[in-house]
């Protein structure tokens, strides 16, 4: 009714049909059918004709100055919510949280096409080791992290699987030369060099240990440049994964993978969201975080 009330102001304010068909952009026999139809449902004869022409009832006037104010409000309404939605848009931000040490390049690749797609949406981006990620997420403080696995899948998590990666050791050029893959019992007698905190030390440890087997003694370093400069002076030995051997100097070190007893070692990496906090935007970004890989 909202459009036949549009063209019935439109005929009554150009009274003519024919003038009134060209300023709504339709022909004179559809608008004239639509005014039609107005009637019947009504039930009432808004335009009263006479010769070529046609008069209004004092009903028919009624219901152009209600029609007018009807049709100026739903048009308001309009207006103010597609303004509402677009100021929605605009403030939202979307928090995500990418694994420092893994490497950025499908990361930020995917922040890159989710930025095309809707440049309207903010986007933050945090960057640290697991156990920072997981709290932040844990605490409402992020919306989605890509991090690897250390625990259990939880059911309060979306836990969307990206890919996984071999973990290998970085060691002193000339230790282990011959050698095409190393275990983790195999380097007990030597230091292991954590890229980590002191906050994190412990927790780091833990992972180590009871996941990859670690028998070493520890030793922290704040970068993996820092790391790979304390391998080259034989200072012991750090674990990284595949996508970081890009990062190694092969002149002064080199790498192995890393296996437990007969198995290679691996590392799973998801994105990770709350199901609580599921939405639009974090489930975009997810997607095109996963058509990366």
């Amino acid at each position: 009714m909202y459009q036949q009330m549009k063209y019935y102001i439109a005929v009554v304010e150009a009274h003519s049909f024919t003038q009134a068909a060209e300023i709504c952009n339709i022909s004179q026999s559809a608008i004239s059918q639509q005014i039609k139809e107005l009637e019947n449902t009504l039930n009432v004869q808004l335009l009263k004709r006479v010769g070529r022409s046609f008069e209004l009832t004092t009903a028919s006037h009624y219901f152009y100055q209600q029609s007018k104010k009807i049709v100026q409000e739903i048009e308001d309404t309009i207006k103010k919510t597609q303004e509402k939605a677009h100021k929605e848009i605009e403030q939202y931000n979307l928090r995500l949280g990418y694994l420092v040490n893994f490497g950025t390049q499908e990361f930020l690749q995917a922040v890159a096409q989710f930025s095309q797609m809707y440049p309207d949406v903010k986007v933050t981006i945090s960057n640290g080791m697991h156990e920072d990620l997981f709290q932040l997420l844990k605490t409402n403080k992020i919306d989605l992290v890509f991090s690897d696995q250390r625990r259990a899948l939880s059911t309060e998590y979306e836990n969307e699987f990206l890919t996984e990666t071999n973990f290998q050791v970085l060691l002193p050029i000339q230790q282990f030369k011959n050698q095409d893959k190393i275990s983790s019992a195999g380097l007990k007698d030597m230091t292991c060099i954590l890229v980590t905190s002191s906050l994190q030390k412990d927790l780091e440890e833990k992972y180590y240990r009871d996941v990859l087997g670690i028998q070493s003694q520890f030793q922290l370093a704040a970068t993996f440049d820092e790391a790979q400069m304390m391998v080259a002076m034989g200072q012991g030995y750090t674990i990284i994964n595949e996508r970081t051997k890009a990062k190694v100097n092969k002149d002064v070190v080199h790498s192995l993978p890393l296996y437990l007893g007969k198995n290679p070692l691996k590392q799973k990496y998801y994105a990770f969201w709350k199901k609580e906090n599921s939405g639009y935007y974090i489930e975009s970004f997810a997607n095109i975080l996963k058509e990366q890989f």
